[in-house]
């Protein structure tokens, strides 16, 4: 997917923000670069009304301030955060059901690198069943920061990963977990998951590209195979044989993070409960680690994007610090 910018990110004094009810005001140290920062600066991935129109959808910082009504949290802890915008800002308004205590072992910068990727792959992991012996699922972009993420996260749930990346990232993809690492410029992804397999195919696919997989995403699954797809970098509209889908009883799932509602049903409050139930610990133990590729100042946030959109982008996550 192509990002048409116009103009360089533009910098300016706005107005401090302070903690609403339910809130605390985090001032930032880091934050950590996404393609829907580059989607938004486009013109293509508008905030949800009322957030924030700043880019930054996470970030690590420290309390400065409480909101009425806010419990378990102190002025000066150390955290990281889930955002629908604001994280290139200095500081930001987190409802408190959006924050994550910085995880031991873990440097408050490396933090800013975790809330997206994890809730992410959380969401769409999570309802998979608990594979059988030799189940692999298939990880498109396995070098970025939900595909490093994803791996690990798989892994940690006993799953054999393979996953499709350009080769000069396939080392990072190995080292993480992975057991096939597929050239998606060279290799027929459906022709060595099938391999790999016995003809089986892949109990579970991660899908970051969207239209252009879409065919030969359902030709790689097992039969009552899921496929989730969290991302369109390929394109959104694809024509797809139902019967195909039917004959393996496929599970079709699409999900987004950013536009979940703060609190109640399929809430981004409900992503970040459980994942500090269920991935945190992993976290904690060394098992899942932030892959940061890497680290640059926030005032070279035009850099930044720049390397994120080109084919010399770096495996994992791209640090902004302040």
């Amino acid at each position: 997917m192509q990002f048409e910018v116009d103009g360089p990110i533009e910098w300016a004094e706005v107005p401090d923000v302070s903690a609403a009810p339910g809130e605390v005001v985090v001032e930032i140290a880091a934050t950590a670069v996404n393609r829907a920062d580059l989607l938004q600066r486009a013109g293509g991935y508008a905030p949800p009304a009322g957030e924030s129109e700043v880019l930054g959808l996470e970030c690590s910082g420290t309390i400065v301030e409480l909101g009425e009504d806010v419990t378990g949290w102190s002025v000066g802890d150390e955290v990281c955060a889930l955002l629908a915008g604001g994280g290139y800002a200095e500081r930001a308004g987190v409802p408190t059901t959006q924050l994550l205590p910085v995880p031991a072992g873990v440097s408050l910068a490396e933090a800013a690198a975790l809330p997206e990727a994890v809730c992410t792959v959380w969401t769409a992991i999570r309802e998979l069943p608990l594979p059988e012996p030799g189940d692999l699922a298939l990880v498109h972009g396995g070098s970025g920061g939900i595909g490093t993420m994803a791996i690990q996260m798989l892994r940690a749930r006993g799953y054999r990963v393979a996953v499709t990346a350009s080769a000069r990232n396939h080392a990072l993809c190995l080292s993480l977990g992975a057991e096939l690492a597929i050239d998606y410029r060279t290799d027929d992804f459906v022709e060595v998951v099938l391999g790999a397999t016995d003809g089986h195919g892949a109990t579970a696919i991660l899908d970051v590209i969207g239209a252009d997989y879409l065919d030969r995403n359902v030709q790689a699954l097992a039969p009552d195979g899921t496929l989730t797809v969290i991302a369109v970098q390929g394109g959104t509209q694809a024509e797809v044989d139902l019967r195909a889908l039917m004959r393996r009883r496929v599970t079709l799932r699409a999900m987004t993070l950013r536009a979940r509602p703060r609190t109640g049903r399929g809430s981004k409050a409900t992503v970040i409960e459980q994942v500090r139930e269920h991935i945190w610990p992993l976290i904690e133990s060394g098992e899942v680690r932030p892959v940061i590729g890497a680290t640059m100042p926030l005032t070279d946030a035009d850099a930044a994007h720049g390397l994120m959109g080109s084919p010399q982008a770096p495996g994992g996550k791209i640090l902004l610090v302040r």
